[in-house]
């Protein structure tokens, strides 16, 4: 067994479902200790966090940071019964690894921590410096993890240059996909005010399921722009809608709506909520709206990161990667506001939050090789 599937195994086998960490990061902890990173804990509520650097210490020499940054915690594992094999317990069949977190992202994390040691190893006094970002709160709600870790190293005048981010970004084989963005993504609760009464008696309320229907199919249909080189168009989805008493005569007195703008840089947040609620505002509705952000877009060009990146993969596989900013959001969005080039490359992304999650266990070397590779192009 080599030593990233060995590590891959021991990671999978710690119950780390979000936002607990099982011990997933002391793991890592020791292994980037035993190889010269200095480590430092830093929790936030309940969340356990940590950011590692390897590198010279003169703060006037220390030149470009590179961070890998990636989460211990996993989704639940939904039923255990319709597992082949228990999702905790790392299973090999053939040729790929089973378990819960083998693509997102044990995997990956166990990959980057072997790249580290053959790189360290080869290249003690390599250019700028290594750094881990780890949390236990990326799957869950993510308020006390990446984004309170860049809070402080923020304060501490801490500046990450170049952050690979471990998330699946694969489709088909391990490389032939990386994100280099994502799109933003804002939600929204829409509740709108009708008046309940008896459905046989109509004129004497007011339905707010009639009332939300056309402004709700006039969101959907809407053009929100026609995206760019880099960004599908922006969409538009609702997610759930709940209005009713539960009983077949009664016309209910609300509705509540849950939607979801997934936006590219051709909108901001404001245009958005600015434009949504002139549409509900010409349907006439009584209506109160709550917004939520959860990430604005993000894109990094062309540059050293890709670059190096684009290479790597092409070296080590083969390939020609695509350049991507499709899927949902990642912890890529709290460190790309701090000025940081961003890319996001992991293992095939198909069975990730499925029933026998599982990741190639020969392109999970590869990725490891990957990683190495790119640390070589930026900083030997």
């Amino acid at each position: 067994m080599t030593p990233t599937l060995a590590l891959a195994c021991q990671l999978i086998e710690q119950p780390s479902v979000t936002p607990h960490d099982a011990d997933c990061q002391q793991i890592m902890m020791q292994r980037l200790s035993a190889i010269g990173f200095c480590c430092r804990e830093m929790p936030f509520g309940d969340v356990k966090n940590f950011w590692a650097v390897h590198g010279n210490p003169d703060s006037q020499k220390q030149g470009p940071l590179f961070c890998f940054a990636g989460h211990t915690d996993v989704v639940p594992t939904g039923d255990e019964k319709h597992w082949h094999s228990a999702p905790f317990k790392a299973t090999i069949k053939g040729d790929h690894l089973y378990g819960r977190g083998a693509a997102d992202m044990k995997g990956s994390l166990a990959a980057m921590v072997t790249a580290c040691e053959r790189f360290v190893a080869a290249h003690p006094q390599h250019k700028g410096r290594i750094a881990f970002l780890i949390t236990s709160d990326e799957e869950g709600i993510a308020i006390d993890g990446t984004v309170k870790v860049v809070e402080q190293l923020q304060r501490e005048n801490t500046l990450i240059d170049w952050c690979l981010v471990g998330e699946p970004s694969s489709s088909k084989v391990t490389g032939d996909v990386i994100k280099n963005g994502r799109r933003g993504s804002l939600g929204a609760t829409l509740t709108v005010k009708g008046v309940q009464g008896h459905v046989a008696y109509p004129h004497l309320a007011r339905n707010p399921i009639h009332e939300a229907a056309t402004a709700l199919a006039e969101l959907a249909a809407e053009e929100w722009d026609k995206g760019n080189d880099f960004f599908p168009a922006t969409s538009f989805q609702i997610s759930n809608i709940n209005a009713g008493t539960g009983a077949t005569n009664v016309i209910p007195g609300s509705l509540e709506a849950l939607v979801n703008f997934r936006f590219s840089t051709e909108l901001t947040e404001e245009k958005i909520r600015a434009r949504t609620e002139a549409i509900l505002q010409k349907h006439g509705l009584d209506y109160n709206i709550t917004w939520s952000l959860s990430g604005q877009p993000f894109l990094t060009d062309c540059g050293a990161l890709v670059d190096a990146t684009v290479a790597a993969i092409r070296e080590v596989t083969g390939i020609d990667t695509e350049l991507s900013t499709a899927g949902g959001t990642s912890d890529g969005r709290f460190i790309a506001p701090t000025g940081a080039q961003v890319v996001e490359l992991g293992p095939v992304n198909a069975t990730i939050h499925k029933i026998d999650e599982n990741t190639h266990i020969g392109e999970l070397e590869q990725l490891s090789l990957i990683y190495e590779t790119i640390l070589k192009k930026l900083l030997a």
